[in-house]
């Protein structure tokens, strides 16, 4: 999700405020019927949502906008199953049901509403200035549009029944379950997804599409394109890619969830949206030389880490981005080779190193400033966390520990302790040190590493010392280069603020070259003595 993202996310401050706690109820399904216009930009909905209460309760409380400045929902009126009107209230963004449920006891509500969303559903115009309409909920914009419980924590199974004027095209999450042409120009598309969500990946993309059948994977995952008609060629041969990457993906992680994957060109005001078999691409991705493969791998990953695996809360999002961006390396390593996840990986401690000088938070982050969150700790910093999980327990052992990991907590929620004991499982090894140090710690190493060649004892002898605050302990890999061009490889545990190694060569030593193998994420220096 969101690989790039543009500088005004970060203004958007409001945002922040809206850091939800755990529900009382777990909602079990929504059923969204909205009506849409060309004609302005207010929407009429009626949702039904069936809920099961954790506990005896008075009341229930969902998520709603109210109306400021003239955007904002507006609750028409909340009933029963049985047609009778309930009591309620809405203010704080907050839906009050004056009804009392006991823990245990399913429960639904049909909530009728209107209003002009604020946020969420983005209505505008695309580059050719046809009018749209792209839902667009992350981290928790949902509530703009839709009545929800608008946490990841809380997943439920969703249809959307959406009438719109008949020149649209309606794509959302699950199976196209009905299309039907009304009077007066208008049409219904019902989608239905079966596989419980967070409220972060349900969507509507509502526009005149151009479609394309893109492929099968597996013989019964049907892969789609929906661009605007105006650069379809283009936007045909460029998503056509994701046929190759979702086979790999299922090879690598596991069986795909979903009963489909549309790639859809969007107003997302993200780079790419991960939203569950509907990925939504920022609308000038498509440009006809498929130069965004790496954001498709980044979204599709993300169908397995962020949408079936899902972080419990957003301080874990390194679960869901950390894991999409090291997921995209892999893939552009098993197509272009070794060499180039080394450059990726290169980049990205660049990245995060930069980003740590001028950061005091941890990757693990609680604050409830949910966009500041898209940030180098969660995308490359989550990466090298598993770049150096897999050198470290070597390939078989972290495949093994991803494959479980899938496998366990698809379709729940997981939260980084979670990953510790699988990893810790398949290694045999406490890895209490290395989650700490690298997930928990607002640091990264700075190391300086002084060398020098000794003549007559024919050995090198290495001092590494740590700079920042925080002792880590990591493994450090470095090469040897002799007189000969010989490269001999060492790797060095370091466990202390200051420690000497001396290392037996052959041959004088002309150079040291720190982390050759790329696998450490570290600032490092090097100095050679006299």
């Amino acid at each position: 999700m969101k690989k790039r993202i543009f500088t005004l996310l970060f203004t958007l401050a409001f945002l922040g405020a809206f850091h939800q706690l755990k529900s009382q109820t777990d909602v079990l399904h929504y059923r969204f019927e909205l009506n849409l216009f060309d004609e302005h930009d207010s929407i009429q909905g009626l949702a039904t949502i069936r809920l099961l209460p954790k506990t005896d309760m008075s009341s229930v409380a969902l998520d709603l906008k109210n109306i400021n400045k003239g955007k904002g929902m507006m609750v028409l009126s909340v009933a029963d199953t049985a047609g009778r009107s309930l009591n309620f209230e809405h203010k704080l963004d907050k839906i009050n049901i004056f009804q009392s449920v006991r823990k245990g006891d399913t429960t639904t509500f049909h909530i009728r509403y209107k209003g002009i969303p604020a946020d969420g559903l983005i209505i505008s115009k695309n580059k050719y200035g046809k009018r749209t309409f792209f839902g667009d909920n992350w981290p928790n914009r949902a509530h703009h549009w839709l009545p929800c419980h608008d946490h990841p924590s809380d997943k439920a199974s969703v249809e959307f029944v959406i009438t719109a004027p008949d020149h649209y095209k309606v794509i959302s999450n699950g199976i196209l379950w009905e299309e039907s042409q009304l009077s007066g120009k208008r049409k219904l598309s019902h989608w239905k997804e079966d596989v419980p969500l967070p409220t972060k990946v349900m969507v509507i993309g509502v526009a005149e599409f151009a479609v394309q059948f893109s492929g099968f994977v597996k013989n019964c995952i049907p892969v789609s394109s929906w661009v605007f008609p105006e650069n379809k060629a283009e936007g045909f041969y460029d998503y056509a890619q994701a046929v190759e990457v979702l086979e790999w993906f299922i090879r690598y992680i596991g069986p795909y969830a979903y009963k489909k994957l549309a790639n859809v060109q969007s107003k997302t005001i993200f780079g790419g949206m991960e939203n569950a078999s509907c990925i939504f691409y920022h609308e000038n991705s498509v440009n006809g030389r498929r130069a965004e493969e790496d954001l498709l791998a980044h979204e599709i990953a993300h169908q397995w880490f962020g949408n079936m695996v899902t972080e419990k809360s957003f301080a874990h999002l390194w679960l869901s981005e950390g894991f999409a961006t090291y997921f995209t390396h892999l893939y552009l390593e098993q197509k272009y080779g070794a060499d180039t996840l080394k450059k990726r990986m290169r980049e990205d401690r660049n990245t995060v190193l930069a980003f740590g000088k001028r950061n005091t938070r941890p990757v693990v982050d609680s604050t409830p400033q949910l966009m500041s969150l898209l940030n180098a700790n969660s995308y490359q910093k989550g990466s090298w966390i598993l770049h150096m999980l897999r050198r470290e327990l070597g390939d078989t052992v972290f495949r093994k520990s991803i494959r479980d990991f899938y496998a366990k907590y698809a379709g729940r929620n997981a939260e980084t302790a979670d990953l510790q004991n699988i990893f810790e499982f398949h290694s045999g090894k406490k890895l209490d040190s290395f989650f700490r140090q690298w997930l928990f710690t607002p640091e990264n190493p700075v190391i300086l590493i002084s060398w020098r060649y000794e003549v007559s004892k024919k050995r090198v002898s290495v001092t590494v010392e740590q700079k920042q605050n925080t002792l880590f302990t990591f493994p450090l890999d470095m090469a040897l280069k002799t007189k000969n061009h010989k490269e001999k490889m060492h790797c060095l545990q370091i466990t202390k603020r200051n420690e000497t190694f001396y290392i037996p060569v052959s041959e004088a030593v002309v150079s040291l070259l720190p982390d050759f193998n790329v696998s450490l994420l570290a600032e490092i220096s090097v100095v050679q003595q006299n």
